[in-house]
């Protein structure tokens, strides 16, 4: 049976992945983000890939916590994210150094520039549609259905990496020592989960302010402090664009990445570490998070 076999569920109700508001010429930088978050650019048309991917990975998942049946669709998955990966890592002149004038092409900062640019993109629903999906279920049900869906995606993702055992251990020489499918790993469960929290905060009436895409960047500061958006801080571009905002990003996947060390081991091993790991810590996270919208809206 082919990846793309046997559907005997009907389409999820996921929205596609958003897009990011072009620039008005060539070289020119889209509104509140630096010129390579363009989509024509190189790191640009990686994170459409991203986004696609985790667009594709969620509207195939129960959302409901019923067993997760898309092993396979997570492995897809995790090699289409493997290429934008292979691809932001050996882009040449879509961005000076980096984004705040780091010289090293390190994995934090190759993955901390693709999260920020896939970030606006993701299919994140607001609460109208949420409930609309969930219809007679209590807003705790609904958030209870999404931390499920998503630590079995995440967990689902953790497997894959541990299955795909002909890893690319020293290609391209940007990502020295690492292997492709780790970065693409950790990539993706962040875009899962970063996902998860904005749809957290929608659903508990604390959307992040401003545009969808200033709300999705809201979203990835969120992931990256661990904690729910504060309503008087601004989150949004500045906060993640930022110097200071790309180095937490950068070593809160740095951190990330060396967690999931594990599940690079091959078959077996790295399917069973890789996925309990990913599961209990986006539990964590969103038990966190949910306990700061909680704290807030009493």
């Amino acid at each position: 049976m082919s990846e793309h076999g046997d559907r005997r569920v009907a389409p999820r109700d996921v929205p596609p992945p958003r897009p990011v508001r072009p620039a008005a010429g060539p070289g020119a930088t889209p509104a509140g983000g630096p010129a390579w978050l363009a989509d024509d650019s190189g790191l640009g048309r990686a994170a459409r890939a991203v986004a696609d991917a985790v667009a594709g990975l969620l509207g195939s998942a129960p959302d409901d916590g019923a067993p997760d049946r898309q092993p396979r669709s997570a492995a897809g998955t995790l090699r289409d994210v493997l290429g934008a990966v292979a691809s932001a890592a050996g882009r040449r002149g879509d961005a000076p150094a980096s984004a705040d004038g780091e010289t090293g092409r390190s994995p934090g900062t190759v993955l901390g520039d693709l999260l920020a640019a896939a970030a606006p993109r993701l299919p994140i629903r607001d609460a109208a549609r949420l409930r609309a999906v969930h219809p007679g279920r209590t807003d705790d049900e609904i958030a209870d259905a999404l931390v499920t869906r998503a630590s079995r995606l995440t967990a689902a993702v953790g497997a894959a990496t541990g299955g795909l055992s002909a890893a690319h251990w020293f290609a391209p020489p940007s990502l020295v020592a690492l292997p492709l499918e780790l970065g693409a790993e950790t990539l993706l469960v962040a875009a899962v989960e970063v996902v998860l929290l904005g749809e957290l905060h929608e659903l508990a009436g604390r959307p992040a302010p401003g545009d969808a895409r200033e709300r999705a960047l809201a979203y990835l500061s969120s992931w990256t402090q661990q904690r729910a958006v504060e309503g008087t801080t601004e989150q949004g571009v500045g906060a993640v664009l930022g110097t200071a905002g790309f180095r937490a990003l950068r070593r809160r996947l740095s951190r990330r990445l060396v967690r999931n060390v594990g599940s690079a081991a091959p078959l077996l091993v790295g399917a069973a570490l890789g996925g309990r790991g990913n599961l209990k810590a986006t539990e964590t996270l969103a038990r966190r998070v949910r306990a700061d919208l909680r704290r807030a809206g009493a």
